[in-house]
């Protein structure tokens, strides 16, 4: 007896819990994505070469599946086309969310309507298409205020305008969501402050089960760069209630009755629980189809794609309460020359997972966004705190170094470009700030008391362990450590500088 059919859209990271749940449950996968040479090709059964963005290419597909061969689903998981499923399953006459509310729940001026109408909380907003609609918004609006785009994920063309004294950031911001989105449409909505959130839900029989809730950490404004999340939250039980039936309201007022269902929730100092957004799917970033089975002991996925295909998810009720905490690897701009330390990464205990997203030769950025981020790290164990200092102790032995001269990685630590990027470390102790003012009229030297300072930069390491770094990966002596060395260290840390050191002793290629 020929296996049943599932077709799942995109063939990337994310994705690869549902190939190999999938595959566990007997179902023959053919993965559906614009790149052929993306990850999950190779171990899915078949592939289609189809840019998810061509709804109808993939219906037309579905279609076809279920004719001549017979197809049980179409499913995705933490990407943007959850609309995309819902029509190739409504098309090729397969269970699934109705297709008007997966559009509900991948517009956010649709969705932001559905919660206006129901009432749940969430943020005022407007809808604009050019720069003087953004400017009219904003006039109606409480400052600090986030213009993003309506239909992307990952925080791209997401960004924090703080005050109307900002006018002038506006058009670009205006110009970048609009740019990272199919529709060309953003919204401009008040900024909920307070912390952040991440849920997945089932929904089965008109029930919406919580299947994870965890803690995300995000930094940098104006941008939205999350840095990891850690499951369980260390919230109250009385904020987490409250979270969760805001969420749970939310996915009422979408209309998503069967499926699943992933919400950014946002608790205000000021109003309390808010929707940031919900969608039609499973979570992205490492939660659905890792951190949640670690800290859970439950297939989250397979219990998904069970739901696709018309079947009973089966059991959700945690069967662990293990601590599962995610962490990512960022870069200062400039492009890789080595990584080193992946293996002594993978090979820290409680560490589970090591996804490294950039290889030697590629140009990379401060990030702005999600996807632009060089590594993550998820970790598990039994202890909260170990689980956390497995993760970010491993983050901490990837070493990414820069190739020399890079006018890009010279304009970041001239702090040309990037204002908006924190240093990566500053001087706290008088003797340090001393000394190094000394230097801007010449001489070299070591920081008298570097040991004594304790600011951290943006992965948890003090100065003293990145100087250690600059050491070791150089050999540099103490003629080397001059002003702009240290400013370079100070600016952009350990690879800050040890590209100080390189570009100093090296000679520019012509």
């Amino acid at each position: 007896m020929s296996k049943e059919n599932i077709l799942i859209l995109g063939a990337g990271i994310m994705q690869l819990p549902a190939i190999c749940a999938a595959k566990e449950l007997g179902y023959e996968v053919i993965t559906a994505d614009v790149n052929p040479d993306a990850p999950g090709v190779s171990v899915s059964d078949q592939f289609r070469n189809i840019d998810l963005k061509d709804y109808h290419a993939i219906a037309e597909e579905a279609v076809r599946l279920r004719m001549d061969s017979g197809l049980s689903a179409v499913f995705t998981a933490g990407t943007d086309f959850s609309s995309t499923v819902a029509y190739a399953a409504t098309k090729a006459g397969l269970p699934g969310i109705d297709y008007t509310t997966a559009l509900t729940a991948s517009n956010k001026i649709l969705m932001r309507r559905a919660f206006s109408d129901a009432g749940v909380p969430s943020p005022p907003f407007y809808p604009v298409r050019n720069e003087q609609e953004a400017y009219e918004a904003c006039a109606e609006l409480e400052f600090p205020v986030v213009i993003k785009p309506v239909d992307s994920m990952g925080a791209r063309g997401v960004v924090k305008i703080e005050s109307a004294d900002e006018n002038g950031k506006i058009g670009l911001a205006v110009a970048d969501a609009i740019a990272a989105s199919r529709t060309a449409e953003a919204i401009v909505e008040e900024y909920m402050d307070g912390p952040e959130f991440s849920l997945d839900a089932l929904v089965w029989d008109g029930e919406i089960v919580i299947c994870g809730f965890a803690d995300r950490h995000i930094f940098f404004p104006p941008y939205f760069v999350e840095m990891g999340h850690t499951m369980p939250t260390t919230v109250s039980e009385e904020m987490k209630a409250e979270v969760i039936d805001v969420f749970c309201r939310g996915i009422r007022a979408i209309g998503i009755d069967r499926g699943a269902a992933k919400g950014d929730i946002k608790y205000s100092s000021r109003k309390g629980a808010m929707v940031g957004e919900i969608a039609a799917r499973l979570s992205g970033g490492f939660m659905s189809g890792w951190t949640f089975p670690y800290h859970s002991g439950i297939n989250l996925t397979k219990a998904a794609i069970r739901i696709a295909a018309g079947d009973n998810p089966g059991r959700l009720t945690p069967l662990t309460e293990m601590v599962s905490a995610e962490r990512a690897l960022i870069s200062i701009p400039g492009r890789i020359e080595a990584i080193d330390g992946l293996q002594a990464a993978e090979e820290t205990a409680g560490v589970r997972n090591l996804f490294v997203s950039v290889s030697e030769g590629d140009r990379v950025v401060f990030p702005v966004n999600n996807v632009q981020k060089c590594a993550n790290v998820i970790s598990a164990d039994n202890d909260y705190d170990k689980a956390v200092s497995s993760a970010e102790s491993a983050v901490r032995k990837i070493i990414i170094r820069l190739k020399p001269f890079d006018h890009k990685t010279r304009d970041f630590l001239a702090g040309e470009g990037w204002e908006w990027v924190p240093d990566a470390f500053k001087l706290e102790n008088e003797n340090n700030i001393k000394f190094l003012d000394g230097l801007k009229n010449g001489g070299t030297g070591l920081l008298p008391e570097l040991g004594a300072e304790t600011f951290t930069d943006w992965h948890g390491r003090i100065i003293d362990d990145a100087f250690k770094l600059v050491k070791e990966y150089t050999s540099c002596d103490e003629n080397e450590l001059n002003y702009k060395f240290w400013r370079a260290l100070l600016r952009g840390g350990h690879q800050g500088g040890i590209w100080a050191i390189d570009t100093a002793r090296g000679e520019e290629e012509l």
